[in-house]
């Protein structure tokens, strides 16, 4: 099956369409798809439900989509300093799911396993256990959330051979790899094409089996949120 495509553009053909459910990789701006979602927003599509850590930053990432008001929903675990994200939200506009993060993440695991619900301790007594069943394991209480999956995983990553195969660095390897296994289609965006069987496979972080499109970036900015320096000593 062929996985290359010559454009983000491409690579998101035919996938796109209003009311979908999309997760996005990236931790703060660490590992976001720069290149695909700018064609999202192109695209136009609305009311979207979008599963991502975070929301972007002004002017990048997720954010474009919010201020295009093309999300309806959005189930994340930070919401941090996005002003359009608080204010879209405050006065009604954006639907939030707040997760903690591990749950978030656990939750996209469960969905690429094919685990329907677990259980956990975090958010006991607090209103993330609102509404959700309860069971006692050993003397403690634990609710029980459920998995995340979605119509389409917009990954980025370091390197892809022509199978598909991925390799992450360091921070960007973060919701991404869960990502990748949850959706029923998973579009990636490298740095690096290499030849089939070019990477060893102790260093493959995802195997090609669950990747479906590939296609070199176009956008490779790597932000710094909030950048923290001190002065040089004389």
């Amino acid at each position: 099956m062929k996985k290359l495509f010559p454009t983000p553009a491409a690579a998101l053909d035919c996938s796109l369409f209003d009311g979908m459910t999309i997760m996005s990789g990236g931790f703060g701006l660490s590992g976001n798809p720069e290149s695909l979602i700018p064609v999202i927003r192109d695209a136009g599509v609305k009311d979207l439900t979008v599963i991502s850590n975070n929301a972007g930053a002004d002017g990048f990432g997720l954010w474009t989509l919010l201020h295009n008001r093309q999300i309806k929903k959005m189930i994340s675990s930070y919401v941090g300093e996005n002003k359009l994200f608080e204010s879209l939200y405050l006065s009604g506009e954006l639907e939030l799911e707040l997760n903690p993060q591990g749950t978030l993440a656990e939750r996209i695991r469960a969905g690429g396993a094919g685990i329907p619900a677990f259980y956990t301790k975090t958010g006991v007594g607090t209103i993330v256990a609102e509404g959700k069943p309860t069971e006692t394991f050993e003397g403690e209480i634990y609710i029980r959330e459920t998995w995340l999956r979605a119509d389409l995983a917009i990954i980025k990553a370091w390197r892809a051979d022509t199978f598909g195969n991925l390799q992450f660095r360091k921070t960007a390897r973060n919701f991404n790899p869960v990502m990748a296994t949850a959706a029923k289609l998973t579009v990636v965006e490298v740095e690096e094409i290499v030849p089939e069987g070019a990477i060893d496979p102790d260093c493959v972080h995802t195997p090609g089996i669950y990747v479906d499109r590939i296609v070199k970036s176009t956008i490779n900015e790597k932000r710094i949120e909030k950048r923290t320096t001190r002065a040089r000593p004389d």
